[in-house]
This record gives C-alpha cells, sequence and structure tokens, in this order.
C-alpha cells in the first residue's frame, strides 16, 4: 500500500479561491463547518495540485497575509494570484493583495496592494471577476455602502447604525459619530489596471444591465464577460447577461432558444472554447444542491444538458478551473444546503471532460492505468516519454489510493449508522 501521506489531498472547504496557472491548481482560503461553528482555514497555506502527477503539495506563506476569509475573488494574470474582497469575523473586506506563483526560489510571499490610485469597490463578498487585458474588472457581491453612498443599482437588505472603528479615528484625526451602513447587492462594475496600479469605475455606455445580486457565477470569451444567475434578494436567477469589456455596453438579458437551466446561485461557469461556456452545480430557488451540467453556445444561444455526468456528486460554492486539455477541474464546495445543514463540505476534484483528449493524452493514461501488465516494455521508453509515463502512472496510483480511502470512509459510516438505528 502507498504511503497515505504522499497522497494527500487540500482540506474540504467552500467559498475559497483557485485558479490554474501552468500545470498547476492553486487553492486557498475557504472555511469549514466544525460543531456548527464556521472556521475559516488559515491564511499562510496555499495548496498545488500537480495536474500531470496527480499529487497535492501544501506550501506555508509569508508577507503581507490576506485575512483568513470566505467569499473572496481570486483571480491570475501573468503568473500572479491576485485575491479581493470576502468576508472575516470583522466583517466584509475590499483590500486586494497578490503573490507571485512563478517565484524561482518556490516561496510564496503575499503583500497588500495599498499604493494605487483611485477608489476600490466598497467592502463585499461573494462577486465575481473578469480578466482581460491585464486588467481585474470585477462585478456584484453582497456588501456594505453607507448612506451618502447609496446608488439606484443599490439593493438594500437591512441597515444599522455603527461607529467608525478606532483605527480609524486615529489615523484620520476625525472624530464621527455613528453612521447608517446599509447591507445588500450591488451590480456595479470596477476594474483594477495590473499594470497601473490604478482603481476606476467605467462608465457604462448603453444596455440595460444585470439586477444588483452575489453567488452568481461569470467567463470571458473574446471581448466579452458573461455572467449567469445569482442570489437577488430573496430569489435566485437563471439569466444570461454580457458586458461589452471594450465598449462598456450590457446586452440586457439575453434570449435563450430552448430549455434554461435551473434558477441557482453558488455554482460556476466555465469558458470551454471560443464560442462555448460550461456550467455546473449552485443551489436552486427550492434550497437543493445541483449536480447538473449544460453547455451554452454563445452563437446559437441554445443551453443542452449534459446527461452522463454523476447525479450522486452535487456541488456548490465550489470552484471550477480549465486545464490544460480543456477538462473542467471542480475542486471542494458543499454537498449540501448551506444555508441549513452546512456538514457536507468536499475535498475531492471532479474532472469534466469536455472534448476528445489527445492521442498522447491517451495513451499516457493508458499505460498508467496499466503499468504492472506494462512494466517490462516501459523501461524501454525513450527519457521523456518515460518522464511523462512515469507521473502518469503516479497520477492512476494517487487516484486510486484516493478512491479505496474515501470508498473505506463511506463504508464505515454506513456501519455506523447501522448501529446507530439498530
Amino acid at each position: 500500500m502507498a504511503d497515505s501521506q504522499l497522497f494527500c489531498v487540500a482540506e474540504e472547504r467552500s467559498g475559497h479561491c483557485a485558479v490554474v496557472d501552468g500545470n498547476f491548481l492553486y487553492v486557498w482560503g475557504g472555511y469549514v463547518s466544525i460543531e456548527d461553528n464556521e472556521v475559516y482555514l488559515p491564511n499562510d497555506e496555499i495548496w498545488t495540485y500537480d495536474i500531470d502527477s496527480g499529487l497535492w503539495t501544501m506550501h506555508l506563506m509569508e508577507g503581507e497575509l490576506p485575512t483568513s476569509m470566505s467569499g473572496s475573488c481570486g483571480a491570475c494574470i501573468n503568473g500572479k494570484l491576485y485575491v479581493f474582497g470576502g468576508y472575516d469575523d470583522k466583517g466584509y473586506s475590499n483590500r486586494l493583495y497578490f503573490v507571485n506563483l512563478r517565484a524561482r526560489d518556490g516561496t510564496y510571499v503575499w503583500e497588500k496592494i495599498t499604493s494605487f490610485e483611485g477608489q476600490p469597490p466598497t467592502p463585499r463578498d461573494k462577486l465575481s471577476c473578469w480578466v482581460y487585458e491585464d486588467r481585474l474588472i470585477y462585478f456584484g457581491g453582497y456588501g456594505c455602502r453607507r448612506h451618502n453612498e447609496l446608488q439606484d443599482c443599490f439593493d438594500v437588505h437591512d441597515a444599522s447604525w455603527v461607529r467608525p472603528p478606532e483605527l480609524f479615528i486615529a489615523q484620520t484625526g476625525f472624530c464621527m459619530r455613528e453612521e447608517q451602513i446599509f447591507w445588500g447587492w450591488h451590480n456595479d462594475v470596477h476594474v483594477f489596471d495590473t499594470k497601473t496600479q490604478n482603481w476606476l469605475q467605467p462608465e457604462i455606455k448603453g444596455g440595460v444591465p444585470p439586477q444588483p445580486r452575489a453567488a452568481h457565477t461569470c467567463a470571458v470569451l473574446g471581448n466579452k464577460g458573461y455572467i449567469f444567475g445569482g442570489r437577488v434578494l430573496q430569489t435566485r436567477m437563471n439569466d444570461l447577461h454580457y458586458l461589452n469589456l471594450d465598449t462598456w455596453t450590457w446586452s440586457g438579458r439575453i434570449p435563450i432558444n430552448g430549455e434554461n437551466p435551473k434558477h441557482r446561485s453558488w455554482h460556476t461557469l466555465t469558458a470551454i472554447a471560443d464560442d462555448t461556456l460550461f456550467l455546473f452545480g449552485g443551489l436552486s430557488a427550492d434550497n437543493t444542491p445541483l449536480s447538473d451540467g449544460w453547455i451554452h453556445n454563445v452563437i446559437t444561444n441554445c443551453w443542452k444538458q449534459l446527461t452522463h455526468l454523476p447525479k450522486t456528486k452535487p456541488r456548490l460554492w465550489h470552484t471550477a478551473c480549465l486545464g490544460k486539455e480543456n477538462e473542467v477541474m471542480v475542486f471542494g464546495g458543499s454537498k449540501d444546503d448551506l444555508l441549513s445543514l452546512d456538514t457536507g463540505h468536499c475535498n475531492d476534484l471532479l474532472i469534466f471532460q469536455t472534448q476528445p483528449y489527445s492521442l498522447l493524452r491517451s495513451c499516457l493514461d493508458c499505460i498508467g492505468k496499466n503499468a504492472i501488465i506494462l512494466e517490462s516494455q516501459i523501461s524501454l521508453l525513450p527519457p521523456k516519454l518515460l518522464q511523462q509515463v512515469l507521473k502518469k502512472i503516479t497520477f492512476w496510483t494517487a487516484a486510486n489510493h484516493r478512491e479505496e480511502q474515501r470508498a473505506q470512509k463511506e463504508e464505515k459510516e454506513k456501519k455506523c449508522q447501522w448501529i446507530s438505528s439498530d
């Protein structure tokens, strides 16, 4: 039996950040539930998943560490992971951090971006981000605004009177009275230019914007930033919109030909081709965790439901990233309703193949799965090909080991349930 430490996996979590850069999937942050308490995962850990070998590794981080949070928005530009916003024990954040994922010495050092021009978005979580031309373009989310910041595009959920923190008074010298803070949903657009380190709020020049929302999802195709669904006040949506990221015009709700996916929030939308989006999971309008997958063609404006996905692995508040061969890599999330049960956080990696793998990939997988049978021939391969084969052998060994561990855990849980009900 292989050493279980060798084939470890990132901790289970929801509301985390995940990006792919090169051969690696990076996972940071999020939270789990322990005895009805929300526990934020360590802010000084980042987990990497080697796509070729299937191995997870945990790395300790240094620098100006972000607060341990959930609901932050993570995105990758030129090998740097940017994390904005989120929610922690002290409330909502509008701080922006980044870490270089390609550091030559293999260390991961956080930096807080403090020298910038312009005004960042108000504190919020569960927002979305489009990456376009070295810019981070943020939309929506749930958070707060002061009375003098209210606009028509902000749907108020609640309001309360708060005193500015002592730190604010000490730094500014202003002793302000209590002020009214409003909590609710946003549909504003904010841009951070990673080259100039500037925040700006572009002037929307046309079209009907989506309703303010949070826990929606987004993806970029060409110069268009798409969003789907999300929570609006007490309802969940299944509408699709796009923002032209060059002209700053909204499409309005896109009319769909044929069947629509269910209304949902906490789902993911991934661009898998120049004209195709992949939708997975989420929480339905009746608070049911979803395991369905849909393909949307933006040319025909049609959704097509995938029928071969496993029905026993619902996910919500997970992450989805595109792999090297257009496979969608879904990590973490919850398998039950976070609003009521909140006990089913996951740490398995679901991989959805959206197009046929290359002949090389198919051959490597075949050899990796049948390494024992082919043992005498493998050593005869050319060095470069042998290296790829050894990674695939490791991949399938790790995958089989984790599946055995998962099956043993499920069998143990079934026995415990049987004993308790006897």
